[in-house]
Protein backbone atom coordinates (compact mmCIF):
# COMPACT_ATOMS: atom_id res chain seq x y z
CA UNK A 1 0.00 0.00 0.00
CA UNK A 2 1.80 3.27 -0.90
CA UNK A 3 1.42 6.18 0.96
CA UNK A 4 -1.30 8.38 -0.23
CA UNK A 5 -3.56 4.99 -0.59
CA UNK A 6 -2.55 4.45 3.21
CA UNK A 7 -3.74 8.04 4.34
CA UNK A 8 -7.02 7.90 2.09
CA UNK A 9 -7.70 4.54 4.36
CA UNK A 10 -7.17 6.20 7.57
CA UNK A 11 -9.12 9.26 6.69
CA UNK A 12 -12.37 7.11 6.01
CA UNK A 13 -11.60 4.91 8.61
CA UNK A 14 -11.55 8.07 11.11
CA UNK A 15 -15.16 8.74 9.18
CA UNK A 16 -16.56 5.56 10.37
CA UNK A 17 -15.17 6.20 13.80
CA UNK A 18 -16.86 9.87 14.12
CA UNK A 19 -16.62 12.49 16.39
CA UNK A 20 -13.81 15.46 16.38
CA UNK A 21 -10.01 15.66 16.72
CA UNK A 22 -11.16 16.29 20.91
CA UNK A 23 -12.28 12.57 20.36
CA UNK A 24 -9.17 11.46 19.06
CA UNK A 25 -6.93 13.37 21.44
CA UNK A 26 -8.99 11.46 24.37
CA UNK A 27 -6.45 8.63 23.47
CA UNK A 28 -3.38 10.35 24.26
CA UNK A 29 -4.40 11.40 27.47
CA UNK A 30 -3.49 8.13 28.86
CA UNK A 31 0.49 7.96 27.77
CA UNK A 32 0.78 11.70 28.18
CA UNK A 33 2.54 12.14 31.86
CA UNK A 34 0.67 14.86 34.23
CA UNK A 35 3.90 16.94 34.27
CA UNK A 36 3.63 17.88 30.86
CA UNK A 37 -0.49 18.41 30.32
CA UNK A 38 -2.58 18.73 33.35
CA UNK A 39 -6.36 18.47 33.35
CA UNK A 40 -6.63 22.13 33.03
CA UNK A 41 -4.27 22.48 29.94
CA UNK A 42 -6.54 19.08 28.77
CA UNK A 43 -9.73 21.14 29.04
CA UNK A 44 -8.39 23.97 26.47
CA UNK A 45 -6.46 21.80 24.45
CA UNK A 46 -9.99 19.67 24.07
CA UNK A 47 -11.67 22.49 23.14
CA UNK A 48 -10.06 23.29 20.46
CA UNK A 49 -10.06 20.47 18.95
CA UNK A 50 -13.62 19.48 19.25
CA UNK A 51 -13.93 22.25 15.99
CA UNK A 52 -11.46 20.01 13.91
CA UNK A 53 -12.60 17.23 12.22
CA UNK A 54 -11.71 13.87 13.23
CA UNK A 55 -9.93 13.30 9.76
CA UNK A 56 -7.36 15.82 10.35
CA UNK A 57 -6.06 12.60 12.51
CA UNK A 58 -4.78 10.53 9.36
CA UNK A 59 -1.99 13.54 9.29
CA UNK A 60 0.41 14.02 11.44
CA UNK A 61 -0.57 15.95 14.52
CA UNK A 62 1.40 16.73 17.77
CA UNK A 63 1.89 19.27 20.60
CA UNK A 64 4.53 21.75 22.11
CA UNK A 65 5.99 21.23 24.84
CA UNK A 66 7.98 23.92 26.92
CA UNK A 67 11.34 22.47 29.30
CA UNK A 68 11.76 25.81 30.67
CA UNK A 69 8.85 26.16 33.09
CA UNK A 70 7.04 24.09 35.52
CA UNK A 71 3.96 24.68 34.70
CA UNK A 72 2.43 21.41 32.67
CA UNK A 73 1.27 23.30 28.86
CA UNK A 74 1.27 23.02 25.66
CA UNK A 75 0.46 24.19 22.14
CA UNK A 76 -1.42 22.01 19.58
CA UNK A 77 -0.19 21.03 16.32
CA UNK A 78 -2.34 19.68 13.27
CA UNK A 79 -1.92 19.61 9.45
CA UNK A 80 -3.82 18.71 6.02
CA UNK A 81 -3.74 18.93 2.61
CA UNK A 82 -6.22 20.90 0.25
CA UNK A 83 -7.25 17.59 -1.23
CA UNK A 84 -8.31 15.69 2.12
CA UNK A 85 -11.47 14.98 3.29
CA UNK A 86 -10.50 17.54 6.57
CA UNK A 87 -10.00 20.27 3.83
CA UNK A 88 -13.70 19.43 2.43
CA UNK A 89 -15.07 19.86 6.04
CA UNK A 90 -13.86 23.29 6.21
CA UNK A 91 -15.05 24.04 3.00
CA UNK A 92 -18.70 23.40 4.52
CA UNK A 93 -18.06 24.86 7.60
CA UNK A 94 -17.03 28.15 5.48
CA UNK A 95 -19.75 27.68 3.23
CA UNK A 96 -22.94 27.37 6.09
CA UNK A 97 -21.06 29.85 9.11
CA UNK A 98 -20.29 33.42 7.93
CA UNK A 99 -19.12 33.77 11.53
CA UNK A 100 -16.79 30.78 11.49
CA UNK A 101 -13.34 32.79 11.10
CA UNK A 102 -10.83 30.03 11.54
CA UNK A 103 -12.66 27.75 8.61
CA UNK A 104 -12.56 30.94 6.50
CA UNK A 105 -9.25 31.45 6.80
CA UNK A 106 -8.41 28.02 6.15
CA UNK A 107 -10.37 28.40 3.34
CA UNK A 108 -8.08 31.36 2.10
CA UNK A 109 -5.23 28.78 2.00
CA UNK A 110 -6.77 26.06 0.67
CA UNK A 111 -7.96 27.62 -2.00
CA UNK A 112 -4.67 29.30 -2.45
CA UNK A 113 -2.87 25.54 -2.63
CA UNK A 114 -5.36 24.47 -5.08
CA UNK A 115 -5.54 27.83 -7.82
CA UNK A 116 -3.67 28.13 -10.86
CA UNK A 117 -0.76 29.54 -9.04
CA UNK A 118 1.09 26.37 -9.85
CA UNK A 119 4.43 27.80 -8.98
CA UNK A 120 2.88 27.53 -5.15
CA UNK A 121 2.07 24.30 -5.69
CA UNK A 122 5.27 23.02 -7.50
CA UNK A 123 7.24 24.63 -4.20
CA UNK A 124 5.28 23.44 -0.83
CA UNK A 125 2.77 21.31 -2.62
CA UNK A 126 -0.60 21.14 -1.05
CA UNK A 127 0.13 20.54 2.49
CA UNK A 128 -1.02 23.70 5.10
CA UNK A 129 -0.28 23.11 8.82
CA UNK A 130 -1.51 24.77 11.99
CA UNK A 131 -0.61 25.27 15.51
CA UNK A 132 -2.98 26.66 18.22
CA UNK A 133 -1.46 28.70 20.98
CA UNK A 134 -3.30 26.90 23.80
CA UNK A 135 -0.26 27.27 26.81
CA UNK A 136 1.88 30.12 25.06
CA UNK A 137 -1.88 32.37 25.16
CA UNK A 138 -1.61 32.19 29.00
CA UNK A 139 -5.62 32.23 29.10
CA UNK A 140 -6.18 34.14 26.14
CA UNK A 141 -8.87 32.80 23.80
CA UNK A 142 -6.96 33.30 20.39
CA UNK A 143 -9.01 33.72 17.81
CA UNK A 144 -7.04 32.06 14.77
CA UNK A 145 -3.88 29.04 15.07
CA UNK A 146 -0.19 29.64 13.31
CA UNK A 147 -0.39 28.87 9.68
CA UNK A 148 2.65 27.53 7.71
CA UNK A 149 4.18 26.16 4.49
CA UNK A 150 6.52 24.03 3.76
CA UNK A 151 8.88 24.27 0.84
CA UNK A 152 8.68 20.57 0.59
CA UNK A 153 7.60 19.90 -3.09
CA UNK A 154 10.60 22.74 -4.75
CA UNK A 155 12.79 23.05 -1.63
CA UNK A 156 14.36 26.56 -0.72
CA UNK A 157 18.32 25.85 -0.95
CA UNK A 158 21.27 28.55 -0.94
CA UNK A 159 22.93 29.66 -4.20
CA UNK A 160 19.98 28.31 -6.12
CA UNK A 161 18.91 31.29 -7.40
CA UNK A 162 15.55 30.69 -5.78
CA UNK A 163 14.01 34.07 -4.55
CA UNK A 164 11.28 34.68 -6.57
CA UNK A 165 10.24 30.77 -4.88
CA UNK A 166 10.58 32.91 -1.00
CA UNK A 167 8.29 35.86 -2.26
CA UNK A 168 5.97 33.19 -3.65
CA UNK A 169 5.98 31.17 -0.51
CA UNK A 170 5.75 34.26 1.26
CA UNK A 171 3.40 35.98 -0.68
CA UNK A 172 0.36 33.46 -0.53
CA UNK A 173 1.63 33.27 3.38
CA UNK A 174 0.33 37.04 3.93
CA UNK A 175 -2.38 37.31 1.42
CA UNK A 176 -4.28 34.38 2.59
CA UNK A 177 -4.68 37.14 5.61
CA UNK A 178 -5.48 40.00 3.38
CA UNK A 179 -2.19 41.45 4.10
CA UNK A 180 0.15 42.46 1.66
CA UNK A 181 4.45 41.54 1.40
CA UNK A 182 6.06 45.10 2.12
CA UNK A 183 9.10 46.38 0.21
CA UNK A 184 10.63 45.99 3.86
CA UNK A 185 9.48 42.53 4.23
CA UNK A 186 10.94 41.45 0.58
CA UNK A 187 14.23 42.75 1.28
CA UNK A 188 14.66 41.73 4.34
CA UNK A 189 13.90 38.18 2.73
CA UNK A 190 15.73 38.28 0.17
CA UNK A 191 18.90 39.66 2.22
CA UNK A 192 18.48 35.93 4.17
CA UNK A 193 18.24 34.30 1.27
CA UNK A 194 21.28 35.78 -0.41
CA UNK A 195 22.91 34.31 3.12
CA UNK A 196 22.00 30.87 2.74
CA UNK A 197 25.39 28.66 2.26
CA UNK A 198 24.95 26.42 -0.55
CA UNK A 199 23.65 23.00 1.50
CA UNK A 200 21.09 25.07 3.83
CA UNK A 201 17.55 25.63 2.40
CA UNK A 202 14.44 27.26 4.10
CA UNK A 203 12.41 24.24 6.05
CA UNK A 204 8.93 26.14 6.79
CA UNK A 205 7.26 29.66 6.62
CA UNK A 206 4.36 30.74 9.69
CA UNK A 207 2.82 33.60 10.43
CA UNK A 208 0.78 33.52 14.00
CA UNK A 209 -1.79 36.57 13.21
CA UNK A 210 -3.09 36.51 16.43
CA UNK A 211 0.58 37.84 17.78
CA UNK A 212 1.45 40.28 15.02
CA UNK A 213 3.02 40.95 12.45
CA UNK A 214 6.09 38.65 11.62
CA UNK A 215 6.98 35.77 9.37
CA UNK A 216 8.73 32.83 11.20
CA UNK A 217 11.40 31.56 9.09
CA UNK A 218 13.00 27.91 9.71
CA UNK A 219 16.34 27.49 8.15
CA UNK A 220 17.72 24.17 8.59
CA UNK A 221 20.73 22.40 7.78
CA UNK A 222 23.69 24.11 8.89
CA UNK A 223 26.95 21.83 8.85
CA UNK A 224 29.35 23.86 10.66
CA UNK A 225 28.67 26.16 14.11
CA UNK A 226 31.01 28.62 11.86
CA UNK A 227 28.52 28.55 9.14
CA UNK A 228 25.60 29.69 11.73
CA UNK A 229 27.82 32.74 12.71
CA UNK A 230 28.33 33.82 9.35
CA UNK A 231 24.54 33.59 8.07
CA UNK A 232 23.59 35.36 10.92
CA UNK A 233 26.16 38.17 10.80
CA UNK A 234 24.82 38.17 6.79
CA UNK A 235 21.02 38.86 7.64
CA UNK A 236 22.11 41.40 10.39
CA UNK A 237 20.03 39.20 12.96
CA UNK A 238 20.79 42.02 15.85
CA UNK A 239 21.24 39.59 18.71
CA UNK A 240 24.21 38.64 20.62
CA UNK A 241 25.96 36.31 17.99
CA UNK A 242 28.62 35.37 20.29
CA UNK A 243 26.45 34.00 22.85
CA UNK A 244 24.39 31.42 19.77
CA UNK A 245 27.74 29.71 19.24
CA UNK A 246 28.75 29.57 22.58
CA UNK A 247 25.91 27.26 23.08
CA UNK A 248 26.45 25.50 20.38
CA UNK A 249 29.31 25.03 21.45
CA UNK A 250 28.44 23.74 24.49
CA UNK A 251 25.62 21.17 23.24
CA UNK A 252 28.25 20.12 20.42
CA UNK A 253 30.65 18.31 23.13
CA UNK A 254 28.18 16.80 24.39
CA UNK A 255 26.24 15.33 21.52
CA UNK A 256 25.85 14.52 17.68
CA UNK A 257 23.26 16.65 16.25
CA UNK A 258 21.90 15.35 12.98
CA UNK A 259 20.48 19.12 11.43
CA UNK A 260 20.54 22.06 13.08
CA UNK A 261 18.77 25.21 11.70
CA UNK A 262 17.24 28.33 12.77
CA UNK A 263 13.62 29.99 13.64
CA UNK A 264 14.06 33.77 12.21
CA UNK A 265 11.51 36.47 12.69
CA UNK A 266 11.02 38.88 9.50
CA UNK A 267 9.37 42.08 10.54
CA UNK A 268 9.51 45.10 8.67
CA UNK A 269 13.47 46.30 7.25
CA UNK A 270 14.90 43.96 10.59
CA UNK A 271 14.81 40.12 12.39
CA UNK A 272 13.71 40.04 15.66
CA UNK A 273 16.03 39.69 18.22
CA UNK A 274 14.34 36.44 19.90
CA UNK A 275 16.21 33.38 18.09
CA UNK A 276 15.41 29.52 18.15
CA UNK A 277 18.11 27.37 17.54
CA UNK A 278 16.86 24.17 16.15
CA UNK A 279 18.07 20.34 16.70
CA UNK A 280 16.68 17.46 14.85
CA UNK A 281 18.73 13.85 15.04
CA UNK A 282 18.46 13.85 11.65
CA UNK A 283 17.13 15.63 8.04
CA UNK A 284 13.61 16.17 8.18
CA UNK A 285 13.44 18.09 4.65
CA UNK A 286 12.93 14.55 2.76
CA UNK A 287 9.42 13.60 1.58
CA UNK A 288 9.85 10.00 2.59
CA UNK A 289 7.21 9.02 4.06
CA UNK A 290 8.99 5.98 6.63
CA UNK A 291 11.55 9.29 8.10
CA UNK A 292 8.82 9.88 10.73
CA UNK A 293 10.27 6.32 12.13
CA UNK A 294 12.03 6.97 15.30
CA UNK A 295 13.60 4.46 17.37
CA UNK A 296 13.05 6.01 20.83
CA UNK A 297 16.69 6.33 22.51
CA UNK A 298 17.77 8.27 19.35
CA UNK A 299 17.43 11.49 21.16
CA UNK A 300 18.23 9.99 24.51
CA UNK A 301 21.87 12.27 24.29
CA UNK A 302 20.73 15.36 23.14
CA UNK A 303 18.11 15.15 26.59
CA UNK A 304 20.72 13.88 29.03
CA UNK A 305 22.27 17.16 28.10
CA UNK A 306 19.67 19.39 27.82
CA UNK A 307 18.95 18.16 31.79
CA UNK A 308 22.22 19.59 32.99
CA UNK A 309 21.21 23.29 31.78
CA UNK A 310 20.05 25.53 34.68
CA UNK A 311 17.08 26.81 32.92
CA UNK A 312 15.27 23.29 32.18
CA UNK A 313 13.13 21.27 34.59
CA UNK A 314 14.78 17.96 34.84
CA UNK A 315 11.32 16.55 35.70
CA UNK A 316 9.85 17.83 32.49
CA UNK A 317 12.77 16.34 30.29
CA UNK A 318 11.88 12.81 32.26
CA UNK A 319 8.15 12.93 31.75
CA UNK A 320 8.96 13.49 28.02
CA UNK A 321 10.95 10.82 27.65
CA UNK A 322 8.41 8.62 29.25
CA UNK A 323 6.21 10.04 26.16
CA UNK A 324 8.08 8.49 23.71
CA UNK A 325 7.48 4.82 22.32
CA UNK A 326 7.64 1.96 19.57
CA UNK A 327 4.80 1.69 17.57
CA UNK A 328 1.78 0.89 19.03
CA UNK A 329 -2.00 -0.79 18.53
CA UNK A 330 -5.24 1.25 19.24
CA UNK A 331 -8.73 -0.11 18.67
CA UNK A 332 -11.28 1.77 17.94
CA UNK A 333 -14.93 1.89 17.04
CA UNK A 334 -14.24 1.26 13.77
CA UNK A 335 -11.42 -0.87 13.84
CA UNK A 336 -7.46 -0.89 14.08
CA UNK A 337 -4.62 1.95 14.28
CA UNK A 338 -1.10 2.00 14.46
CA UNK A 339 0.30 5.05 16.17
CA UNK A 340 3.87 6.23 16.03
CA UNK A 341 4.74 9.16 18.48
CA UNK A 342 8.54 10.85 19.04
CA UNK A 343 9.95 14.09 19.04
CA UNK A 344 10.33 15.79 15.70
CA UNK A 345 12.79 18.18 16.76
CA UNK A 346 13.68 20.54 20.02
CA UNK A 347 14.35 24.36 20.08
CA UNK A 348 16.62 26.45 22.05
CA UNK A 349 14.88 29.73 22.61
CA UNK A 350 16.54 33.19 22.82
CA UNK A 351 14.24 35.61 23.99
CA UNK A 352 14.32 39.42 23.31
CA UNK A 353 15.06 39.55 26.83
CA UNK A 354 17.97 37.35 26.54
CA UNK A 355 16.40 34.64 28.80
CA UNK A 356 16.74 30.73 27.77
CA UNK A 357 13.87 28.87 27.22
CA UNK A 358 13.95 25.05 25.68
CA UNK A 359 10.79 23.44 23.68
CA UNK A 360 9.84 19.76 22.24
CA UNK A 361 7.94 19.22 19.21
CA UNK A 362 6.68 15.87 19.39
CA UNK A 363 3.92 13.99 16.80
CA UNK A 364 1.53 11.46 16.42
CA UNK A 365 0.62 9.72 13.29
CA UNK A 366 -2.32 7.38 13.00
CA UNK A 367 -2.57 4.64 10.01
CA UNK A 368 -5.77 2.34 9.63
CA UNK A 369 -4.50 -1.54 10.29
CA UNK A 370 -5.99 -4.68 9.57
CA UNK A 371 -7.91 -5.92 12.56
CA UNK A 372 -5.33 -7.40 15.02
Amino acid sequence: MDFKEAVNRTQNRLVEEGGTMKDLLGYSKSWTPPELVDDTEWEAILAKAERLPITMGAFPFGFEFPMHTLKPEADFGVSLTSESQAAATFRHQAKHDESDILAHTVLHYLDRLDSDIVTLRDIVGRKLMLEFDIGSAHGRDLELPGFFLRPGQRPIIGEHHQSADVFTVAEALVSSLGWQLTTGERTKLKQIYAAQPSNVRMESFGIFPSRGRSIRLAVMGFETIAAVGKFLEKTEWPGNIANVLTILRGFQRQVSLGCNGLNLDVQENQLGTSLGITATMKPRYTNEPNYWIDDPVVWTPFLDALKRENFVYTNKIKALSGWLSKPQVLYGKAGCFILLRGIHHMKIVITDAGEMKAKAYVFMILTAADNI
